[in-house]
């Protein structure tokens, strides 16, 4: 074999050392900026589709409010959630991930979940989805794993070889791919689903202390799932369902609401907590963390224009106001980039200037100029340079973030904390779902994962098997694999598991 033709390279031809792992300071972050590799990865896949999203590219969204209900002011000196009672204005945006623009409601699909709040103080964007965790816990792979859920390169169909191919390269996927394959991977409606920061973030108060946290938005309609035979049946009648009934909803008054709850942890108990709390495809057990009630998120105004306001929203999560920060976990840091850099591609520089994405109750009082699409008066005659003597806006050093610790080696650094990726979706499986919804769940994997070769089937039955045996045992036996051979797979390593099916 030619080593040097199978050596995988950057676009210039650069040899790469490691393609699993970001560069991080120490084992849990934050990422270095120096990581060109992953900049470089992570920026050609923002560019890889002109001009729809490159994920997330059909959705539905409509603008209302959100009220505070509880007292947060000593975890955050967030304004907009400084007072019980206090109404900030805000537009949602709901969406499915991995379809083309024409793609149906009812795919099995994760469904974003993203709100904008037009504070007093610029605009906080939470963006996530409707599942409180993830497939992947590092950026590194996040443009295959997004490859593996569109099309094949030469057929330009869905494949389910590289779908769970990829999927049983990568066992931390196992407790989302447990949820995506449950009925919650295909919500009736956006009304009828929770919404879920995912990530931790960080929420700092006035005297700088600051506490590790996660949004729960949950649905006060309740929740609704499509059985996969609904869903299928809903995706060839109607395949904008859920767009229109959330128009239609609030067009004739029935505003859907949802209750916003956090998880909040200080650092002493995050330190030896027995998860990690930065890692997205964990989450936080409520009965260690319950969450709270905070506020109420209301929906009551559709777009007057779908493109205008729908299709030109751009939320970031580097949109952030004082008194909430990002965390170390890694897959937020790049997301921190590339929400941006992927607006600027779709939009355009100046896509904060859009009516939809504007912040409305603060000025924007910035150095940036010109670009394509400039539309105001371009900052007129003043400084376009910092620091200056012409009264220009000039930095406040009240709104800092507290600093925190961060140390470790520049390296790129296999995941290694103790508790493994298999604990709690062998718990989802066995606590909280019922014979029913077991049933459904095997009942779906079996329907995709048919349509792999054996040998992928036999990696990815082996993982079940290693979070819960019966749910291994079932699946293994649907696709009529030996149950011997998926068992013998499970009790391996990762490299082992994968060297005798590769």
């Amino acid at each position: 074999m030619d080593n040097k033709k199978n050596t995988l390279t950057t676009g210039f031809g650069i040899p790469v050392g490691n393609d699993q792992n970001s560069l991080t300071a120490g084992e849990n972050g934050p990422v270095l900026m120096q990581d060109v590799h992953l900049l470089d990865k992570l920026s050609h896949f923002d560019r890889e589709r002109i001009p729809e999203r490159v994920v997330h590219a059909k959705g539905a969204g409509a603008g209302g409010y959100f009220e505070v209900t509880s007292d947060v002011s000593k975890y955050t000196k967030a304004n907009f959630l400084s007072e019980v009672g206090k109404k900030t204005e805000v537009f949602v945006r709901f969406s499915t991930v991995g379809g083309e623009k024409g793609s149906a409601d009812a795919a099995r699909d994760p469904r974003g979940f993203a709100v904008k709040f037009y504070t007093e103080e610029g605009n906080y964007d939470m963006t996530g989805n409707n599942t409180p965790v993830f497939f992947i816990r590092d950026p590194l792979k996040f443009p295959d794993f997004i490859h593996t859920q569109k099309r094949h390169p030469a057929t330009n169909c869905k494949d389910a070889n590289m779908f769970w191919d990829f999927l049983s390269l990568t066992p931390e996927s196992i407790h989302q791919v447990t949820i995506l394959f449950s009925d919650r991977g295909t919500p009736a409606s956006y009304r009828h689903m929770n919404g879920y920061s995912s990530h931790t973030y960080k929420w700092y108060n006035e005297d700088g202390d600051y506490y590790w946290v996660k949004y729960h938005f949950k649905t006060d309609q309740g929740i609704k799932n499509l059985t996969g035979k609904e869903a299928e049946k809903l995706s060839g009648s109607d395949p904008d369902h859920a767009t229109r009934d959330l128009y239609e909803s609030i067009q004739n008054g029935d505003y859907p609401t949802w209750t916003l709850q956090m998880q909040i942890m200080t650092p002493e108990e995050a330190e030896n907590y027995r998860f990690d709390i930065t890692d997205i495809t964990k989450v936080w057990p409520h009965e260690d963390f319950p969450p709270i009630d905070i506020g109420k998120l209301v929906l009551n105004r559709n777009p007057e224009n779908y493109f205008a306001e729908v299709e030109q929203a751009a939320f970031s999560p580097a949109n952030l106001v004082p008194g909430i920060g990002i965390s170390p976990d890694k897959m937020l840091q790049a997301r921190v980039f590339s929400y941006h850099d992927t607006h600027i591609h779709r939009l355009g520089p100046n896509y904060n200037l859009i009516p939809v994405n504007r912040p409305k109750n603060s000025p924007e009082n910035s150095y940036q100029r010109d670009g394509f699409m400039r539309v105001d008066d371009n900052g007129g005659s003043g400084p376009n340079y910092w620091p200056n003597s012409f009264n220009g806006p000039e930095p406040n050093e009240s709104v800092l973030e507290p600093p925190f610790e961060v140390s470790g080696m520049a390296a790129r650094t296999e995941y290694t904390h103790p508790n493994d990726d298999f604990v709690q979706p062998g718990n989802l499986y066995r606590d909280v779902m019922d014979d029913e919804a077991k049933q459904h769940l095997v009942k779906n994997i079996i329907s995709h994962l048919s349509g792999a070769i054996e040998r992928i089937q036999l990696r990815q039955a082996a993982i079940f098997y290693k979070a819960d045996s019966d749910y291994g045992t079932k699946v293994a036996e649907g696709l009529g694999l030996d149950i011997n051979t998926v068992e013998e797979l499970a009790n391996m390593s990762h490299e082992e598991r994968v060297n005798a099916t590769s």
